[in-house]
Protein backbone atom coordinates (compact mmCIF):
# COMPACT_ATOMS: atom_id res chain seq x y z
CA UNK A 1 0.00 0.00 0.00
CA UNK A 2 0.57 3.71 -0.67
CA UNK A 3 -0.39 5.43 2.51
CA UNK A 4 -0.35 9.41 3.60
CA UNK A 5 -0.22 10.82 6.70
CA UNK A 6 -1.68 14.45 6.86
CA UNK A 7 0.00 16.38 9.50
CA UNK A 8 -0.45 19.70 10.74
CA UNK A 9 3.03 20.45 10.15
CA UNK A 10 6.42 18.03 9.04
CA UNK A 11 8.69 20.42 10.87
CA UNK A 12 6.67 20.17 14.59
CA UNK A 13 6.06 16.61 14.19
CA UNK A 14 7.99 14.20 17.18
CA UNK A 15 9.16 11.03 17.08
CA UNK A 16 7.25 9.53 19.84
CA UNK A 17 4.01 10.52 18.12
CA UNK A 18 1.36 8.05 17.27
CA UNK A 19 1.61 9.31 13.41
CA UNK A 20 5.33 8.21 13.04
CA UNK A 21 4.80 5.26 14.78
CA UNK A 22 2.04 4.19 12.31
CA UNK A 23 4.34 5.17 9.65
CA UNK A 24 7.19 3.09 10.84
CA UNK A 25 5.03 0.22 11.40
CA UNK A 26 3.60 0.36 8.17
CA UNK A 27 7.08 0.51 6.44
CA UNK A 28 7.81 -2.22 8.23
CA UNK A 29 5.23 -4.17 6.79
CA UNK A 30 6.29 -2.97 3.84
CA UNK A 31 4.19 0.00 2.60
CA UNK A 32 5.08 3.05 1.44
CA UNK A 33 4.57 5.71 4.30
CA UNK A 34 4.18 9.48 2.91
CA UNK A 35 3.92 12.53 5.29
CA UNK A 36 2.27 15.49 4.20
CA UNK A 37 1.91 19.43 5.96
CA UNK A 38 -2.08 20.41 5.72
CA UNK A 39 -0.80 23.62 3.85
CA UNK A 40 1.09 21.19 1.20
CA UNK A 41 -2.03 20.45 -0.76
CA UNK A 42 -2.71 21.55 -4.74
CA UNK A 43 -5.70 21.17 -6.60
CA UNK A 44 -4.13 21.72 -10.29
CA UNK A 45 -5.81 23.58 -13.37
CA UNK A 46 -6.47 20.19 -14.95
CA UNK A 47 -8.41 18.84 -11.56
CA UNK A 48 -5.29 17.12 -10.71
CA UNK A 49 -4.89 16.89 -6.90
CA UNK A 50 -1.38 16.89 -5.74
CA UNK A 51 0.74 17.22 -2.09
CA UNK A 52 4.50 18.33 -1.42
CA UNK A 53 5.14 14.43 0.53
CA UNK A 54 8.15 13.56 2.49
CA UNK A 55 9.21 9.85 2.76
CA UNK A 56 12.28 8.30 4.40
CA UNK A 57 14.66 6.29 2.01
CA UNK A 58 15.69 3.45 4.05
CA UNK A 59 14.35 0.01 3.19
CA UNK A 60 13.86 -0.30 6.97
CA UNK A 61 13.57 1.78 9.94
CA UNK A 62 13.70 0.58 13.68
CA UNK A 63 14.43 3.65 15.12
CA UNK A 64 11.45 6.23 15.13
CA UNK A 65 13.54 9.31 16.21
CA UNK A 66 16.15 8.34 12.77
CA UNK A 67 12.59 7.85 10.73
CA UNK A 68 11.31 10.93 11.37
CA UNK A 69 15.09 12.89 10.91
CA UNK A 70 14.60 11.40 7.65
CA UNK A 71 11.12 12.64 6.37
CA UNK A 72 11.54 16.13 7.88
CA UNK A 73 14.60 16.55 5.58
CA UNK A 74 13.69 18.71 2.97
CA UNK A 75 15.68 17.28 -0.10
CA UNK A 76 13.40 14.32 0.45
CA UNK A 77 10.21 16.45 -0.39
CA UNK A 78 8.34 15.23 -3.84
CA UNK A 79 5.10 16.50 -5.68
CA UNK A 80 3.09 13.26 -5.64
CA UNK A 81 -0.77 12.74 -6.81
CA UNK A 82 -2.86 12.32 -3.95
CA UNK A 83 -4.61 9.57 -6.24
CA UNK A 84 -1.35 7.27 -6.24
CA UNK A 85 -2.08 6.70 -2.32
CA UNK A 86 -4.42 3.90 -1.69
CA UNK A 87 -4.99 5.25 1.85
CA UNK A 88 -4.68 8.70 3.42
CA UNK A 89 -4.78 9.10 7.21
CA UNK A 90 -6.12 12.73 8.38
CA UNK A 91 -3.91 13.29 11.78
CA UNK A 92 -3.98 16.76 11.96
CA UNK A 93 -5.42 18.59 14.96
CA UNK A 94 -7.26 21.82 13.59
CA UNK A 95 -7.07 23.17 17.74
CA UNK A 96 -3.31 23.40 17.16
CA UNK A 97 -3.70 25.80 13.66
CA UNK A 98 -6.16 27.78 15.33
CA UNK A 99 -5.10 30.71 16.72
CA UNK A 100 -1.69 30.44 14.40
CA UNK A 101 -2.80 29.30 11.41
CA UNK A 102 -6.91 29.44 11.37
CA UNK A 103 -6.99 29.32 7.44
CA UNK A 104 -6.29 25.67 8.14
CA UNK A 105 -9.29 24.90 10.71
CA UNK A 106 -10.82 23.26 7.49
CA UNK A 107 -8.34 22.36 4.98
CA UNK A 108 -7.80 19.03 6.03
CA UNK A 109 -11.91 18.06 5.78
CA UNK A 110 -12.13 20.21 2.43
CA UNK A 111 -8.87 18.01 0.90
CA UNK A 112 -10.00 15.04 2.39
CA UNK A 113 -13.34 14.83 0.83
CA UNK A 114 -11.82 15.66 -2.53
CA UNK A 115 -9.23 13.20 -1.98
CA UNK A 116 -12.29 10.45 -0.97
CA UNK A 117 -13.86 11.25 -4.43
CA UNK A 118 -11.08 9.99 -6.46
CA UNK A 119 -11.35 6.81 -4.92
CA UNK A 120 -9.05 7.06 -2.04
CA UNK A 121 -9.96 5.40 0.92
CA UNK A 122 -9.82 8.29 3.68
CA UNK A 123 -9.99 8.29 7.21
CA UNK A 124 -11.41 9.47 9.80
CA UNK A 125 -14.46 10.43 7.04
CA UNK A 126 -13.65 13.77 6.36
CA UNK A 127 -17.71 14.65 5.51
CA UNK A 128 -18.02 13.33 9.19
CA UNK A 129 -15.05 15.22 10.77
CA UNK A 130 -16.29 18.39 8.98
CA UNK A 131 -18.92 18.09 11.83
CA UNK A 132 -16.58 17.05 14.39
CA UNK A 133 -14.71 20.25 13.96
CA UNK A 134 -16.45 21.75 17.51
CA UNK A 135 -17.62 20.27 20.69
CA UNK A 136 -21.16 20.61 19.69
CA UNK A 137 -20.21 17.18 17.61
CA UNK A 138 -20.08 15.52 21.46
CA UNK A 139 -23.68 16.29 21.97
CA UNK A 140 -24.85 14.24 19.05
CA UNK A 141 -24.00 10.98 21.14
CA UNK A 142 -26.40 9.49 23.78
CA UNK A 143 -27.39 11.45 26.89
CA UNK A 144 -26.82 8.72 29.32
CA UNK A 145 -22.74 8.72 28.42
CA UNK A 146 -22.42 12.57 28.51
CA UNK A 147 -22.46 14.57 31.42
CA UNK A 148 -24.72 17.24 32.10
CA UNK A 149 -23.88 20.02 29.81
CA UNK A 150 -24.89 23.87 28.84
CA UNK A 151 -23.77 25.47 25.68
CA UNK A 152 -24.13 29.54 25.70
CA UNK A 153 -22.65 32.58 25.66
CA UNK A 154 -25.02 34.04 27.70
CA UNK A 155 -23.62 34.71 31.42
CA UNK A 156 -26.61 34.40 33.14
CA UNK A 157 -27.80 31.27 31.92
CA UNK A 158 -24.36 29.74 32.81
CA UNK A 159 -24.26 31.35 36.31
CA UNK A 160 -28.16 29.64 36.93
CA UNK A 161 -26.82 26.60 35.21
CA UNK A 162 -23.54 26.38 37.77
CA UNK A 163 -25.75 27.04 40.53
CA UNK A 164 -27.52 24.13 39.81
CA UNK A 165 -24.97 21.77 39.85
CA UNK A 166 -24.10 22.97 43.50
CA UNK A 167 -21.48 25.63 42.23
CA UNK A 168 -19.18 23.09 41.06
CA UNK A 169 -18.45 22.73 37.16
CA UNK A 170 -16.24 22.32 34.53
CA UNK A 171 -15.83 25.90 32.11
CA UNK A 172 -13.98 25.41 28.21
CA UNK A 173 -13.96 27.07 25.06
CA UNK A 174 -16.68 25.75 22.39
CA UNK A 175 -13.20 25.00 20.28
CA UNK A 176 -10.01 23.76 21.14
CA UNK A 177 -8.52 21.07 22.35
CA UNK A 178 -5.12 20.14 24.33
CA UNK A 179 -6.58 21.53 27.92
CA UNK A 180 -6.67 25.03 27.00
CA UNK A 181 -8.75 27.33 28.57
CA UNK A 182 -10.30 24.99 30.76
CA UNK A 183 -11.36 26.22 34.33
CA UNK A 184 -13.28 24.20 37.30
CA UNK A 185 -15.40 26.24 38.94
CA UNK A 186 -15.91 25.27 42.83
CA UNK A 187 -16.17 27.93 46.22
CA UNK A 188 -12.48 29.52 45.53
CA UNK A 189 -13.24 30.50 42.11
CA UNK A 190 -16.98 31.35 42.69
CA UNK A 191 -15.88 35.26 42.89
CA UNK A 192 -14.29 34.83 39.33
CA UNK A 193 -17.16 32.94 37.78
CA UNK A 194 -18.38 36.11 35.26
CA UNK A 195 -14.98 37.23 34.89
CA UNK A 196 -14.36 33.74 33.32
CA UNK A 197 -17.06 33.41 31.45
CA UNK A 198 -16.05 36.67 30.19
CA UNK A 199 -12.75 35.12 28.91
CA UNK A 200 -14.00 32.07 27.19
CA UNK A 201 -16.49 33.63 25.53
CA UNK A 202 -14.42 36.17 23.93
CA UNK A 203 -13.82 33.68 21.37
CA UNK A 204 -17.13 32.02 20.88
CA UNK A 205 -19.39 29.83 22.87
CA UNK A 206 -18.85 28.58 26.72
CA UNK A 207 -19.18 24.92 27.43
CA UNK A 208 -20.50 24.34 30.75
CA UNK A 209 -20.33 21.00 32.26
CA UNK A 210 -21.14 18.72 35.24
CA UNK A 211 -17.66 17.90 37.41
CA UNK A 212 -17.15 14.38 37.76
CA UNK A 213 -15.79 13.47 41.06
CA UNK A 214 -13.81 10.75 39.34
CA UNK A 215 -11.87 13.20 37.24
CA UNK A 216 -9.63 14.18 40.83
CA UNK A 217 -7.92 10.78 39.88
CA UNK A 218 -7.34 11.53 35.69
CA UNK A 219 -9.29 9.99 32.51
CA UNK A 220 -9.21 7.18 30.56
CA UNK A 221 -7.86 7.21 26.73
CA UNK A 222 -9.22 4.20 24.94
CA UNK A 223 -8.59 3.74 21.87
CA UNK A 224 -11.82 2.39 19.91
CA UNK A 225 -11.38 0.90 15.90
CA UNK A 226 -14.43 0.47 13.76
CA UNK A 227 -16.82 1.08 16.95
CA UNK A 228 -15.21 -1.37 18.91
CA UNK A 229 -12.03 -1.50 21.75
CA UNK A 230 -8.66 -2.28 19.96
CA UNK A 231 -7.50 -5.18 21.52
CA UNK A 232 -4.30 -7.47 21.03
CA UNK A 233 -3.65 -10.32 22.60
CA UNK A 234 -6.19 -9.99 24.95
CA UNK A 235 -4.50 -6.31 25.90
CA UNK A 236 -6.53 -2.86 25.41
CA UNK A 237 -5.34 -0.18 24.06
CA UNK A 238 -5.80 2.33 27.36
CA UNK A 239 -3.94 3.86 29.76
CA UNK A 240 -5.22 6.28 32.88
CA UNK A 241 -4.03 9.88 32.16
CA UNK A 242 -3.27 11.39 35.73
CA UNK A 243 -4.17 14.98 36.42
CA UNK A 244 -1.28 16.73 37.83
CA UNK A 245 -1.44 18.22 41.19
CA UNK A 246 -3.80 21.24 41.90
CA UNK A 247 -5.11 20.83 37.80
CA UNK A 248 -8.09 19.03 36.57
CA UNK A 249 -6.72 18.57 32.90
CA UNK A 250 -5.62 15.05 32.09
CA UNK A 251 -4.34 16.16 28.78
CA UNK A 252 -0.53 15.04 28.10
CA UNK A 253 -0.06 17.98 26.67
CA UNK A 254 -0.82 19.71 30.27
CA UNK A 255 1.40 17.66 32.45
CA UNK A 256 -0.89 14.53 32.55
CA UNK A 257 0.83 11.23 33.14
CA UNK A 258 0.49 7.94 32.03
CA UNK A 259 -0.32 5.25 34.28
CA UNK A 260 -1.60 1.36 33.13
CA UNK A 261 -5.34 0.74 33.74
CA UNK A 262 -7.99 -1.99 34.26
CA UNK A 263 -10.73 -1.64 31.16
CA UNK A 264 -13.93 -2.24 33.33
CA UNK A 265 -17.57 -3.59 32.22
CA UNK A 266 -18.44 0.04 32.22
CA UNK A 267 -15.95 1.61 30.32
CA UNK A 268 -16.96 -1.14 27.83
CA UNK A 269 -20.63 -0.25 28.12
CA UNK A 270 -19.70 2.48 27.39
CA UNK A 271 -17.84 1.79 24.11
CA UNK A 272 -21.62 -0.36 23.27
CA UNK A 273 -23.17 2.90 23.47
CA UNK A 274 -21.16 4.79 21.05
CA UNK A 275 -20.85 2.64 18.42
CA UNK A 276 -23.90 3.06 15.93
CA UNK A 277 -22.55 6.64 15.51
CA UNK A 278 -18.74 6.32 15.61
CA UNK A 279 -19.88 3.67 12.81
CA UNK A 280 -22.09 5.40 10.98
CA UNK A 281 -20.11 8.39 11.07
CA UNK A 282 -17.39 6.01 9.54
CA UNK A 283 -14.38 7.62 12.28
CA UNK A 284 -12.10 4.50 11.63
CA UNK A 285 -9.67 5.23 14.91
CA UNK A 286 -10.74 7.74 17.50
CA UNK A 287 -10.01 7.77 21.27
CA UNK A 288 -12.50 8.31 23.83
CA UNK A 289 -11.82 10.13 27.17
CA UNK A 290 -13.71 8.21 29.96
CA UNK A 291 -14.15 9.42 33.52
CA UNK A 292 -16.53 6.50 35.11
CA UNK A 293 -19.45 5.91 33.05
CA UNK A 294 -19.48 8.80 31.68
CA UNK A 295 -17.57 9.65 28.10
CA UNK A 296 -15.81 13.26 28.21
CA UNK A 297 -14.47 13.63 25.15
CA UNK A 298 -14.40 12.28 21.62
CA UNK A 299 -10.52 12.56 20.11
CA UNK A 300 -11.22 12.25 16.14
CA UNK A 301 -8.82 13.93 14.34
CA UNK A 302 -5.64 12.95 16.23
CA UNK A 303 -5.74 10.40 19.14
CA UNK A 304 -2.91 9.99 20.85
CA UNK A 305 -0.64 7.78 23.05
CA UNK A 306 -0.70 5.09 21.07
CA UNK A 307 2.96 4.52 22.16
CA UNK A 308 2.03 4.96 26.13
CA UNK A 309 -0.71 2.30 25.63
CA UNK A 310 2.03 -0.23 24.26
CA UNK A 311 4.91 0.63 26.81
CA UNK A 312 2.39 0.11 29.92
CA UNK A 313 0.99 -3.34 28.39
CA UNK A 314 3.28 -4.34 26.86
CA UNK A 315 1.81 -4.81 23.26
CA UNK A 316 2.16 -3.32 19.84
CA UNK A 317 -1.36 -2.08 18.13
CA UNK A 318 0.22 -0.25 15.82
CA UNK A 319 0.46 -3.60 13.63
CA UNK A 320 -3.48 -4.60 14.15
CA UNK A 321 -4.30 -0.42 12.80
CA UNK A 322 -2.20 -0.95 9.40
CA UNK A 323 -3.80 -4.65 8.99
CA UNK A 324 -7.41 -3.60 9.03
CA UNK A 325 -6.25 -0.94 6.19
CA UNK A 326 -5.00 -3.54 4.48
CA UNK A 327 -7.96 -5.35 4.48
CA UNK A 328 -10.49 -2.23 3.60
CA UNK A 329 -7.56 -1.60 0.79
CA UNK A 330 -8.65 -5.21 -0.45
CA UNK A 331 -12.35 -4.61 -0.25
CA UNK A 332 -11.98 -1.62 -1.71
CA UNK A 333 -10.70 -3.63 -5.50
CA UNK A 334 -13.66 -6.09 -4.57
CA UNK A 335 -16.43 -3.75 -3.97
CA UNK A 336 -15.81 -0.40 -5.33
CA UNK A 337 -19.36 1.11 -5.03
CA UNK A 338 -18.95 1.15 -0.96
CA UNK A 339 -18.41 4.78 -0.06
CA UNK A 340 -15.44 6.21 1.94
CA UNK A 341 -18.10 6.91 4.60
CA UNK A 342 -18.81 2.79 5.15
CA UNK A 343 -15.19 1.82 3.82
CA UNK A 344 -13.77 3.79 6.52
CA UNK A 345 -15.55 1.55 9.32
CA UNK A 346 -16.53 -1.42 7.28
Amino acid sequence: MKIGFVVNAIETEQEYYTTNRLAVTARQMGHEAWFMGIGDFSYQPDGTLTAKARAGEAKNYRSLKKHLEDVQRPDMERLIALDEFDVVMLRNDPADDADSSPWANNAGVAFGQLIASTGVLVVNDPTSLANALSKAYFQHFPEVVRPRTLISRDEQQISAFVDELGGKAVLKPLQGSGGAGVFLIDDKESANLNQIIEAIARDGYVVAQEFLPDAVNGDVRLFVMNGRPLEVDGSYAAFRRTTPKGDIRSNMSAGGKAVKVAVTDEMLELVDVVRPKLVSDGMFLVGLDIVGDKLMEINVFSPGGLGSAQELNGVDFAPRIIEELERKVAMRRHYPEIDNTRLATS
